[in-house]
């Protein structure tokens, strides 16, 4: 679009009004240009961006890095297809597994592909390896979970917003509550479960972060009855907690240079979002020889998953996660948040309660979640130069760029203050 044809927020709201699908409710603003962590609207005001596309852009808007790896494979080789090899998937399959700690990777596109994939390697193995009788399989899952929009990932999901009127739904899915231990080994009382599906922190229920124990006596539950733990770290993963995985829980070692091994190991991980930077669709499932085995050719597969577009831009992006040491930033950004924000329950009506890991993190507000308080504060928070939203009704999440600085951060931090406080009054 020219100079001349430059598009108003009026325009461009207008269009997708008329002509997209209504399947969003996003927040009145409409954005052109993107840079570290910020973001500007098409009349050229400016924002922090306090999102990260959904902690898709960790590593901050259009990173010198990452584009230029974008570019550079841009001008030699974008797709072959998996009908053929390309000289950038081998490499980047050892740097990811390297990088991750896992014998092998199955690339895909997306975070809801990679979760389909896992669900498939799940059942897969159930049969093959545990020895499920056919078509028996079944997977755990954790009520107000938030795994994509497939069908089969709806029929693990309670949200009726979801779900409502796209049944029938996959069988096989066994839904518990989660943070909670006696559910699960209930639950695993059943020879038929092939894999227990957990996100480490429920990110789109409101950033839910469980018991300190949780995750690691999961897992060894699932140990304890030959059940696959599959780590949902699409929105967790890639140093958005403080480490590069949650499941790392509260090892010493953060992104590099680990002298041990962490708590948990999950059997199959699935990553997504800032695996690429926000730059493209890039997802990967990472397991062990003995999961991935059984995925054999014709088995999976995808057009654009492993293209060689992709394999360079998610080698550039997790460099500048090691290099930038973006989950140390993480760590100490996200405690000072936490901190700040505390001060801002102890003084403040509005605001009950903060959660989160990392930069990661939510508000409650103290309203119903069928109120439009929290959305009239994001509202305001927009106007004063701040994107954040809602979900769940009364919960703001904070998800900032992990490159921003602390300087930065107490600036946003001020901003949220007196937003939230200029609806006390």
């Amino acid at each position: 679009m020219s100079v001349l044809e430059k598009i108003t927020s009026k325009d461009a709201m207008a269009l997708e009004e008329k002509y997209g699908a209504q399947n969003y409710h996003p927040l009145p603003v409409v954005l052109s240009r993107g840079e570290g962590v910020y973001v500007w609207d098409v009349e050229g005001k400016k924002y922090y961006d306090f999102l990260s596309a959904y902690s898709a852009v960790n590593q901050g808007h259009c990173h010198p890095h990452i584009i230029a790896a974008l570019k550079n494979q841009g001008e030699n080789l974008t797709l072959t297809s998996r009908a053929f090899y390309n000289d950038m998937l081998g490499p980047y399959e050892k740097y990811v597994t390297e990088y991750f700690g896992f014998d092998k990777v199955l690339p895909m596109n997306t975070g809801a592909e990679a979760v389909e994939t896992a669900i498939k390697l799940a059942r897969k193995w159930g049969y093959e390896k545990k020895g499920i009788p056919a078509n028996q399989a079944k997977i755990i899952v954790c009520q107000n979970n938030f795994h994509g929009r497939t069908i089969t990932i709806i029929s693990a999901s309670n949200d009726p917003v979801a779900t409502e009127n796209f049944g029938p739904f996959t069988p096989g899915i066994v839904s518990i509550r989660y943070n909670d231990l006696g559910a699960l080994a209930e639950a695993l009382k059943d020879e038929h479960v092939a894999g227990f599906l957990v996100e480490p922190i429920q990110g789109e229920a409101g950033v839910y972060v469980p018991d300190e124990n949780y995750i690691k006596e999961a897992y060894d539950l699932c140990k304890s009855k030959n059940v696959l733990f599959i780590a949902d770290e699409v929105q967790t993963g890639i140093a958005r907690t403080g480490r590069l995985l949650a499941t790392c829980g509260n090892c010493s070692c953060v992104d590099k240079n680990c002298s041990g091994t962490p708590d948990v190991k999950p059997d199959v991980l699935i990553l997504g979002k800032a695996i690429s930077g926000g730059v493209l669709p890039v997802s990967a499932v990472l397991a062990n020889d003995e999961v991935m085995e059984v995925i054999r050719p014709g088995n999976h597969g995808s057009t654009f998953g492993g293209n060689p577009l992709a394999c360079a831009v998610a080698m550039a992006a997790l460099e500048v996660v090691r290099d930038e040491n973006l989950a140390e930033n993480a760590e100490e950004l996200g405690q000072l948040f936490r901190a700040e924000m505390q001060k801002l329950v102890a003084t403040s009506s509005l605001v009950r309660l903060v959660r989160g890991k990392g930069l990661l993190n939510a508000i409650v507000i103290n309203d119903s979640e069928d109120s439009s308080t929290a959305w009239e504060i994001c509202v305001a928070l927009k106007e004063n130069g701040l994107l954040a939203k809602p979900t769940h009704g009364n919960i703001i999440r904070f998800a900032p760029p992990l490159v921003m600085t602390k300087e930065q951060l107490l600036d946003c931090i001020s901003i949220i203050k007196t937003t939230i406080t200029s609806f006390e009054k």
